[in-house]
């Protein structure tokens, strides 16, 4: 029996602590499903859906078309995101929490955005190939992760987790791999 009370004892204190955060999500998504407005659901509907296949060609092109730096930047790329997927996945498995439209599927819950950790982590290390550039990559990358809560597929908080997952995990994938001499430094001509 003190096995059960201590289990509900570390429930109730969990819930206690995400309270808040979830008065926030729900307040949050009040505000943004409130900026809905027809013009904008075609770009981010495509923002969303085709983002994949925007970063697939994207990295193509930058293997094929920056110079020498360009397979290794991509390769990098590609790196980093193995490692923040398998966190968001797991993650999205354990938890398995309904999507703001309702939709729940342990295999596509919400938490955290798989769409913002992949944003991010691309903008990290893109914006560390293409310094000059990071302002842009780091823009698309919060466009990335705003098109989901416009478009109610998630909370603020899963958005928020997954730009901390791509980051946090990108970086030190990061710099594991530059570490064991796999980057595009040394590569880039002129």
């Amino acid at each position: 029996m003190p096995d059960v009370v201590n289990a509900s004892l570390r429930l109730a204190l969990i819930a206690s602590l995400l309270a808040p955060i979830d008065s926030l999500d729900h307040e949050a998504q009040r505000v943004v499903q409130g900026w809905r407005r027809p013009p904008l659901e075609a770009p981010a509907r495509i923002v969303s859906r085709y983002g994949h296949v925007i970063v697939f060609a994207g990295l193509a092109v930058v293997a094929v078309a920056t110079g020498p730096a360009g397979p290794a930047t991509s390769g990098v790329a590609l790196a980093v995101l193995v490692p923040v997927n398998l966190a968001v996945e797991g993650l999205k498995r354990l938890v398995n929490r309904t999507r703001p439209d309702g939709e729940h599927r342990r295999s596509n819950a919400s938490f955290p955005s798989s769409h913002a950790a992949n944003a991010a982590a691309l903008a990290l290390v893109l914006s560390r190939r293409w310094r000059r550039l990071a302002p842009a990559f780091w823009a698309a990358a919060i466009l990335v992760a705003g098109s989901r809560l416009y478009l109610n597929r998630h909370f603020l908080s899963d958005a928020l987790a997954g730009v901390a997952i791509g980051v946090g995990l990108g970086w030190i994938t990061l710099r594991w791999l530059q570490a064991r001499g796999w980057s595009w430094e040394g590569k880039r001509s002129g």
